[in-house]
């Protein structure tokens, strides 16, 4: 029997929100480079549980353990492992190997925005602390907190079809081209401040929406198997778009 629920639906019931983001008033708000400094140190944030989540769809995925074992499904290990492929080791604008999220950090440095909030997660981590004692104690914006929780929540509950929904359907595929162009104008301002920038959002467009975003459609659809799957696949990633909404404007209200 066919589902009665499906990657249509899904997105039937999410194209208001997504609406919502792609028409997000924080875009019209960017005039200058404080402003991009400021929206990148809110979504960096976004830049790396992108990360997490990818890599947590790679250990259910495929076999990461000594001893090696076979998966399940060829299938989707090829199309995380494609994935994972690029976004770890892509190319910056140099030729030089590097990661999506390396690449942005390269952008700030040059742009001269703060990375600091990062930084103390990562020399957190090193100290072997957990992802949740450190956002609970973190004084970060509580847009960034809230947008954090969701995202390790859900990679504790370790459901792979929600994990790969979120993924695919309510992340970095929400920046309208209209960014890019704002990008562009000011990179002719201060080309030596956001030509990495303009690098990397001209890469992501076409590495991610040329190609990684089909093998997440791939992915997904060959995950939710049932309607149940599709149901909390679907809600999942209405929360995650509503936490994104939560990040977008609170990055408003800083410019504002």
């Amino acid at each position: 029997m066919l589902n009665k629920y499906n990657s249509e639906t899904l997105k039937d019931e999410i194209s208001s929100l997504r609406a919502e983001l792609i028409a997000h008033p924080l875009y019209n708000q960017i005039k200058d480079l404080a402003h991009i400094k400021t929206f990148m140190e809110y979504h960096i944030f976004a830049v790396w549980d992108f990360m997490s989540l990818l890599k947590s769809l790679q250990n259910n995925l495929t076999c990461v353990k000594i001893p090696w074992q076979p998966v399940k499904d060829a299938n989707t290990s090829y199309l995380i492992n494609e994935i994972v492929l690029g976004e770890e080791s892509d190319v910056d604008e140099e030729g030089n190997r590097t990661s999506h999220f390396q690449l942005y950090l390269k952008a700030m440095k040059q742009a001269g925005a703060q990375t600091d909030g990062l930084n103390l997660i990562f020399e957190d981590l090193e100290k072997g602390k957990s992802i949740a004692s450190i956002l609970k104690d973190s004084n970060l914006d509580l847009a960034i907190l809230n947008f954090l929780r969701f995202t390790f929540d859900a990679i504790e509950e370790n459901k792979p079809h929600v994990l790969a929904a979120i993924f695919t359907y309510g992340r970095e595929d929400l920046i309208p081209d209209m960014f890019l162009e704002i990008v562009k104008d000011l990179n002719a301002k201060f080309p030596n401040q956001l030509a990495t920038f303009k690098y990397y959002l001209e890469r992501h467009i076409e590495v991610d929406g040329e190609h990684h975003s089909i093998l997440a459609y791939q992915m997904t659809d060959s995950l939710c198997i049932s309607d149940q799957h599709w149901q909390e696949a679907t809600e999942a990633v209405k929360d995650a778009l509503k936490v994104r909404i939560k990040l977008w404007d609170a990055i408003s209200n800083q410019l504002n």
